[in-house]
């Protein structure tokens, strides 16, 4: 765990709980906790590279990544392993310093390579099966949060980053 330095995650079925909702107009819409959002400020406050890589294209998922910072979104992307190496390279990093989150066969060919793979409960069985550690949190509703809050305390770096929000009456 010391040795990870990017983190990938897939949206739907990670970020969001994997459904697909449209309103009247047929405009996409989903969901993202909050807790999620923070944790993966917090990864990046660590130093941290966070990436996301999703098979679908999605404007709201765009909106709220563009909202956390998040530079490294790659969206509608049909083989997800390919876009995964290149951002490796562009950092000059290796599967031995990474590690990502995913759901559903998409992924499977990242979580086969990672340092460390993790997954949420609902993920399918094939997933689940190959992947380092299972999130107890529901996808789209704390998964990512707990993940993250896991790397950092397995790197020494989470007390430090809850510090600053103590109330200490100062």
């Amino acid at each position: 765990m010391r040795c990870i330095r990017l983190i990938g995650f897939d949206v739907d079925g990670i970020l969001t709980d994997g459904r697909l909702l449209y309103g009247p107009d047929g405009a996409e819409s989903k969901a993202f906790h909050v807790h999620d959002g923070l944790g993966l400020k917090l990864l990046a406050q660590a130093g941290i590279i966070t990436c996301v890589i999703s098979a679908r294209a999605s404007d709201a998922a765009a909106r709220r990544l563009a909202e956390l910072g998040i530079q490294q979104v790659h969206l509608g992307v049909r083989h997800k392993r390919p876009a995964f190496e290149a951002l490796l390279a562009e950092n000059g990093l290796s599967y031995d310093d990474a590690a990502f989150m995913g759901d559903d066969l998409p992924d499977l060919a990242i979580l086969e390579r990672v340092q460390y793979a993790a997954t949420v409960a609902e993920a399918i069985p094939a997933v689940r099966s190959r992947c380092h550690w299972v999130a107890t949190r529901p996808a789209g509703g704390g998964a990512v949060r707990e993940f993250a809050e896991f790397v950092l305390a397995a790197q020494d770096k989470l007390d430090d980053l809850i510090a600053p929000y103590l109330d200490l009456g100062q």
